[in-house]
């Protein structure tokens, strides 16, 4: 019996890399994105090289109606979703008083309140089954002060280890994925250059995911790829905070 898999923001990026290497791996695939011709393109390129079921569903994650039609596939109990990779997001170039308050409650809504309630739709049906997945893509920003993104994405942490531990009896693995700098559009929409950081710091999104899925296959509930991200992340419990804040122009030059 095949496994379903519903991914958030796969027309490019992690995502992408993520609809891919599950497609390999047999899973049909729910994907969600607003961009339904970029949609329909990648379900089209999975098909054939895959030869796995392919469902578009195109949908902002920071319109409450349009959330609500992907919380609904997510609970079917007719289409069942072994796994849901919660990965749509965007960063804001600027500091906090530089971008107005609804741009920024408009990415908090995507970060936070779509993980949240996507996450939600997703654990009752895979508890009362008792197994399934859930990928929250988080950041190594988490653990960083770096802003409301970063406060967004300790919230994904929290969220994440919690939910974790809470479902794990029940079948149901939860995993934030920490992801650092990593060659995507993700920067590129920020009108953030790839010289704002340091070369060694940049991962290839096919790594990155595949790390992701043999720490998701080994149960783990923090993947972080990438030894210098792991350094960084153990790092983060030494250095006090205002130290570390000094750096948080970093990325987004």
């Amino acid at each position: 019996m095949s496994r379903t898999a519903l991914v958030t923001g796969p027309t490019a990026g992690i995502g992408h890399s993520f609809a891919h290497q599950l497609a390999a791996r047999g899973h049909d695939l729910v994907l969600v994105a607003r961009d339904q011709v970029r949609l329909e393109a990648v379900a089209a390129e999975i098909t054939q090289r895959y030869g796995v079921l392919v469902e578009v569903l195109p949908a902002d994650l920071g319109d409450r109606d349009d959330l609500a039609q992907v919380e609904a596939r997510l609970s079917d109990p007719a289409r069942p979703v072994d796994l849901l990779v919660n990965n749509a997001g965007f960063g804001l170039k600027g500091r906090f008083l530089d971008n107005d308050v609804d741009t920024e409650v408009g990415m908090l809504e995507v970060l936070v309140t779509a993980v949240l309630r996507l996450t939600h739709a997703a654990l009752g049906p895979m508890a009362e089954r008792g197994h399934g997945g859930v990928i929250n893509v988080s950041s190594v920003a988490a653990f960083l002060p770096r802003g409301t993104y970063a406060a967004a994405k300790a919230w994904v942490n929290s969220f994440s280890e919690w939910a974790a531990n809470e479902y794990r009896p029940q079948g149901v693995t939860v995993m934030a994925l920490c992801p650092g700098f990593t060659k995507t559009e993700f920067h590129e929409r920020m009108d953030v250059g790839r010289g704002s950081a340091p070369g060694f710091l940049w991962l290839d999104a096919d790594f990155l995911v595949a790390k992701a899925l043999q720490d998701f296959d080994k149960g783990r509930t923090y993947s972080v790829p990438g030894a210098q991200y792991k350094t960084i992340v153990a790092l983060t419990r030494l250095i006090p905070n205002r130290a570390l804040q000094a750096y948080q122009s970093m990325g987004r030059r």
